[in-house]
This record gives C-alpha cells, structure tokens and sequence, in this order.
C-alpha cells in the first residue's frame, strides 16, 4: 500500500480550478518529484499534502488514515521552502531546535538531537552564528536540518535551491540526496529544473495544466515518453506523422521508416532528438535516409546545429565540428531506427 495518496482531488483558489480529478501515490522511501511549467498544479499539489490548503473534493491519505481535514500542525511532516524561511533573530541552533521546542521535548533531547542533525549537514561548530553570517548553500542546510531534526513521516521540498548559483544547486541536491539516501525519508521534491529532480529522484510526476501526463523512472520518462507534450519536454524536436500501410511505416512522402520499438495501431507521431540524427552528404546509403536542404546553420561551440528543409518537415539537426554544410546544400539526415519514438496521436 502507498504512504501518501491523493484521490480523485479537485482544488484552486476562488473560482479557478487547478486541479481536477487529481489522483498520485508516492511509495515509502521514494524520492518523487513533481515537474513542471509554472502553473500547472506542482505547488498546489504540494499545499494540499501539507496542510496549507484543502481540496474541494477528493482525500488526502497519508499511511492508511485520512488526514484531508487534519490540520497542518497536526501533520508530522518536514517541509523546506524555497526562501528558507529561518527567523533571523535566532541562532542556527535556535533555529534548528524551533521545531522540537514547540513539541515541547526536553532540553538535554534537544541539544542531543540538533547536534546530531548538524553534523549529518556538516554545520557542526555554527551554533552560534545567525543567518545573516552564513553563505545561501549553509541557510538552505540549516532549513534541511529543522526539517529534519523533528524526525518527520515525510519530507516536503519548495523548489528549495532556485535562489542558489547554478554550482552551488548541482552541490546541494548531491547533499539533499545523500541525505534522503542515509535515512531512508520519504521525499516530495516541486522544481521547475528538469536536470535537477531528474539527478535525485527515484519518480518523476510531470504535470500540464493539472494533470500528471507521465509518472515514471527519470530514466524511463526521458527514454521513452508517452505523450507528445513530455517528448517535448525532454528534449524531442522533431516530429512527424507516421501510417502502418502493408506492413511498413510510411510518411506523407511515401517513405518506409523502419522502427526499433514498434507498437500496435495504424496512425503514430514519431519523434527524434536533434542529437540522434546523422548527417551525411547527399546521396550517401543510410539507413531511413531523409533527403533535405539546409536552412540555417547555428554555432554551438562543440556542435553546430542545422535547420534541415525536408518533405516531411522542418529538422533540427546536433552534429559535431567536422564537415560544416552552408546554407542551401543538399544533405541526407539518417534516423536511425532505435532512436524513433512513437506516440500514439490520441495522447498527442
């Protein structure tokens, strides 16, 4: 059975309904992130598990009982904002054992357990200092350990590292799942950065307009998305429209494309990374050779990107520096066939 499960939940503000028929379910000792755009229910999702708000309709069950009405402080869960959220008056420790002193545990517990705390977030030797003294990267381990120090049934994370540099976030959600990894928490993690809940989550819920449209293994979701919408999102470019006729998948141009991982029906939308299509002079013998002309040429550095005309669409084309085709030359793009995906056009 699920640790936390939402059901059939239907919550907004006002008259503006976010989500609608919204159901999720997050096992024991997973890492789940939810991921996506602004707006499309991550952070509201978030809310209702924690007690912020409460639904129009639906449950929140958390470990077999139903806590939809319970309220926030009543729900034993850890929970780190994206502004972290510490009381600048007050010591680390002070800020640390906030938490343990509204539950009102004994002094000696308490300095037992915030020295534990901060030394699993290597502040130990900070006690003293305020927030105003410390860096970004040691406020946000100082907001991780009094979350953490209450000893919560689950950890709910706010987009917690946008306010950090780019270095500094690739070093904290490391920390973060190092953390969650050692004492095995359960952990709902909302971000808007693809790479980074990718990096630390065991499931990844991607949403759009109040629905999840894919929840699945990082590994999965960026291998193989089921939807036009998440290919979009993890980086799919090209796209064109596929029929089953005698046997053979063929495009609008009549030509036959063959496909590594086929499926049942009559009508796809394929789909292919720029990355993962070669480019080879025109004329050269490929596999699903698609004849084009190159629109515009791009510098990237490593890679130069072209804009490939095609009978069947326009191509965004990734190739390393070697032989660099000028506007108007004649090419021939090669898809390789264990790098299609396809969707079925319903889910598109």
């Amino acid at each position: 059975m699920a640790l936390l499960e939402l059901r059939n939940i239907t919550a907004g503000y006002d008259k503006n309904m976010i989500l609608r028929d919204f159901s999720l379910q997050v096992e024991r000792g997973h890492f789940v992130s939810l991921l996506g755009s602004s707006g499309c229910g991550k952070t509201t999702t978030l809310r209702l598990i924690a007690g912020f708000a409460q639904p129009e309709s639906g449950s929140v069950i958390f470990d077999g009982r139903d806590i939809t009405h319970v309220p926030l402080h009543r729900r034993n869960f850890g929970f780190v904002f994206q502004s972290y959220a510490l009381f600048p008056h007050m010591t680390v420790f002070d800020n640390v054992a906030f938490g343990l002193k509204m539950r009102r545990i004994g002094k000696e517990e308490i300095r037992k357990r915030v020295g534990e705390i901060l030394e699993l977030v290597d502040l130990r030797g900070f006690e003293k200092r305020y927030p105003r003294e410390m860096s970004g990267g040691q406020r946000q381990r100082v907001a991780l350990a009094r979350a953490m120090v209450i000893r919560p049934d689950m950890m709910l994370f706010d987009e917690p590292l946008s306010n950090l540099d780019a270095k500094l976030r690739v070093k904290m959600r490391v920390e973060i799942r190092r953390l969650q990894q050692e004492l095995g928490f359960t952990a709902i993690y909302v971000t808007h950065d693809q790479e980074e809940c990718f990096a630390i989550s065991d499931e990844v819920a991607i949403m759009n307009k109040g629905v999840i449209e894919q929840m699945d293994s990082p590994y999965h979701i960026f291998n193989s998305p089921r939807t036009e919408f998440i290919a979009h999102f993890v980086g799919f470019e090209n796209f064109f429209d596929l029929t089953r006729q005698s046997g053979k998948l063929t495009a609008g141009n009549g030509l036959a494309f063959r496909v590594a991982r086929d499926m049942p029906g009559e009508r796809f939308r394929a789909c292919i990374r720029p990355e993962d299509v070669i480019l080879h002079s025109a004329g050269e013998t490929c596999e699903n050779a698609l004849p084009g002309e190159v629109l515009v040429t791009t510098f990237l550095g490593r890679n130069v990107q072209y804009n490939v005309r095609t009978a069947i669409g326009e191509f965004a084309v990734k190739a390393e520096q070697g032989n660099v085709y000028s506007i108007g030359s004649r090419v021939q793009l090669e898809l390789s066939a264990n790098k299609i995906i396809l969707i079925d056009p319903t889910d598109s």
